[in-house]
């Protein structure tokens, strides 16, 4: 079978681009197109380098779809359907298909035609990527020497596996720079992050010890990356690379042996100037500012704290529409304040059966979050309440769906694993629900009491601490004396 549809895609390519292959003609547009095996609707969403939407192209009745861009940059473009993401990197002349099972997304996708050779090694280096970051707990354990060799030993081993690949195929100096970068700045990303969590908060003042040569890569970097804004590896790098040079500010302000505390407003304000003055390139800039304002403000903080972060992080953006979305936010986080009644969304159950949310409380309750696109987290969080379940029998657990897709890809999730579904929910609104709720992050939580009444907005079951924060807010209702909890 899978034959057969290969030998259809090269089939289709011949036909619809047969002409584009004859002779050495160059052109300023390129083809994309391809096949969705169990779509979950009926449309895929092209984004153009800069993030901004070009098209929404419909499948026809084969699931199928087409669709020719003019006036081409070469750049790394996009392609989303049903809350999955493909990147995939485009230059004049490109006729690329894709095909793609939407039950295994990423490890069923293949490219096609010409320019499919460079977007199928841009994805296995991208898929070896994240299985590495997986590990990086178990070799964060390792000595700091250690580490910097390990680290060093496979980005040199990835660079040579791909030189010998450019010593086999001809590619634009373009996909050369994508792949190195790629292959660099996800190296760069893990020794950013190492220090957090070999040392901990408690100890994270020794990051001065490091070796000399620890942060040698950052003598190589560009923050001003303008083709790599979108870029995963080069996000995760910033990201942590960020949060790692506010530190040495942090330790001008706290005592030398003091424990780190990565929600202190001074040095959340810190990662902001930080940004505001090494980065230059407005998308770049702008998506940091975000991205760490919202960090601070999602964060269970006062409301004068979430205030002056905005005010600070206002001052910097020069993006209307991410001001916008952030003054949502905090007006969204102002309503779900302890103490405030749990704002009263429409949700759908299994059985297509309407409510509002708070007809269905009637204990103390535990609503948390998932995605049909994360298969680790809601096999993980459901797993992690049922344990939850066993030690605070005097606790509802309610689950929601966040995505808007066709209900049957929902369900078929619940019944392959057999989810109980009386407690099972999805979002009538789901764009709505998630900005009202402030979901920017699947494994946030809300506890309510048996009226609604908000307990914490944002918690989280997987934190270390959680349990802990459960067991102070049911001794608050007097329902357990703490010592009755068990330990998960």
């Amino acid at each position: 079978m899978l034959t057969l549809r290969i030998a259809f895609t090269v089939a289709l390519l011949s036909t619809v681009f047969g002409c584009q292959f004859k002779g050495n003609n160059t052109s300023d547009y390129a083809y994309i197109g391809g096949e969705i095996i169990n779509p979950k609707n009926n449309s895929v969403v092209l984004y153009n380098t800069k993030g901004q939407i070009i098209d929404s192209i419909t499948l026809d009745l084969n699931n199928r779809f087409i669709y020719k861009i003019d006036n081409l940059d070469a750049g790394l473009y996009s392609l989303t359907h049903g809350g999955e993401y493909q990147m995939l990197l485009l230059e004049p002349n490109d006729s690329i298909m894709l095909r793609l099972n939407t039950y295994d997304f990423d490890e069923s996708l293949v490219f096609t035609g010409h320019g499919a050779r460079k977007n199928n090694y841009l994805l296995k280096t991208y898929l070896s990527n994240e299985k590495e970051a997986k590990q990086l707990v178990k070799y964060s354990k390792m000595e700091p020497e250690a580490f910097n060799t390990f680290v060093e030993k496979r980005r040199q081993k990835e660079l040579n596996k791909f030189h010998e690949f450019l010593r086999r195929n001809e590619e634009s100096e373009f996909f050369k720079s994508i792949v190195e970068a790629n292959i660099n700045y996800n190296s760069y990303a893990d020794k950013e992050i190492y220090p957090f969590a070999y040392f901990g908060n408690n100890k994270l003042i020794h990051i001065k010890d490091l070796p000399e040569n620890f942060f040698e890569h950052r003598k190589h970097i560009d923050y001003n990356a303008t083709h790599l804004s979108r870029f995963f590896a080069y996000n995760r790098f910033l990201f942590s690379h960020i949060d790692n040079l506010a530190i040495h500010d942090y330790y001008k302000n706290n005592a030398y042996h003091s424990k780190f505390n990565r929600h202190a407003m001074d040095y959340n304000k810190s990662k902001l100037d930080l940004i505001d003055s090494i980065v230059s390139d407005p998308i770049i800039k702008n998506n940091l500012l975000k991205y760490k304002a919202k960090e601070y403000i999602s964060y269970n903080h006062t409301e004068n704290e979430a205030n002056d972060i905005l005010e600070y992080y206002l001052e910097k953006s020069t993006n209307e529409e991410d001001k916008t979305y952030m003054k949502d936010l905090v007006l969204s986080l102002k309503l779900l304040r302890q103490g405030n009644p749990l704002p009263n969304i429409a949700i759908v159950n299994y059985n297509d059966t309407e409510h509002y949310i708070n007809s269905i409380i009637t204990k103390p309750t535990i609503i948390y979050f998932w995605s049909s696109n994360s298969k680790t987290q809601y096999k993980n969080s459901h797993y992690m309440v049922d344990k939850l379940k066993l030690n605070f029998p005097q606790t509802d657990f309610i689950s929601i769906n966040v995505n808007d897709n066709n209900d049957k890809f929902w369900k078929k999730i619940i019944d392959n694993y057999n989810f109980p579904t009386i407690k099972e929910f999805k979002f009538k609104n789901s764009k709505e629900a998630r900005k009202i709720l402030a979901v920017n992050y699947l494994n946030k939580c809300i506890i309510v009491d048996e009226n609604g009444i908000i307990l914490h907005p944002n918690a989280n079951i997987f934190n270390s601490n959680f349990i802990d924060t459960l067991e102070d807010l049911l001794q608050q209702k007097h329902l357990i004396v703490k010592q009755d909890a068990l330990n998960l």
